[in-house]
């Protein structure tokens, strides 16, 4: 079937005028532009905006005011769950350092994501496993306060470990 008997059938079918289909290149109608235009090469984001200044912020008070790393030592040795959950978050920072050292710098995969699709499921599980093994062992210090203090000083060392890379 050729354009033009296509075209007509349409237009029949449709009821459309004749003149219903008019070029682009009459008076009125402006042309497509390719864009010759050099793109602007977008600023980078500054690393250290209000949102990771507040979660260091936050993390620093917190470390601060529960006395986190005396607590911790006290409670190191009470609950197999601190162990447990040192262990899992050691395999998942390994997992991590294994990625970004390893495969990204040294090999220089960058999209090790598909080339090795099991790693950041695994990375993700084990680190969710670790920090419910951490609220477990230290939950009977501070209770219900116990997710939000953690959450926060995961916060605030992601955002101090965004400003150093």
């Amino acid at each position: 079937m050729d354009v033009l008997r296509a075209r007509e059938q349409l237009r029949r079918r449709y009821l459309f005028p004749q003149d219903a289909e008019v070029p682009l290149e009459h008076e009125g109608y402006p042309r497509p532009e390719t864009s010759t235009a050099v793109e602007k090469k977008e600023k980078p984001l500054p690393r250290l905006n209000i949102h990771s200044g507040f979660w260091i912020l936050a993390s620093i008070v917190v470390t601060y005011y529960v006395d986190f790393f005396q607590t911790v030592k006290e409670n190191f040795h009470t609950s197999s769950w601190f162990l447990f959950g040192s262990a899992l978050l050691l395999v998942s920072v390994s997992i991590a350092f294994y990625c970004i050292v390893y495969l990204e710098w040294y090999r220089g995969i960058e999209d090790y994501d598909i080339k090795y699709p099991a790693l950041i499921p695994i990375t993700t599980a084990t680190f969710i496993v670790a920090g419910i093994c951490f609220n477990v062992a230290l939950w009977h210090v501070w209770s219900f306060f116990t997710p939000v203090l953690l959450f926060t000083q995961f916060m605030g060392v992601v955002m101090l470990t965004s400003l150093l890379g």
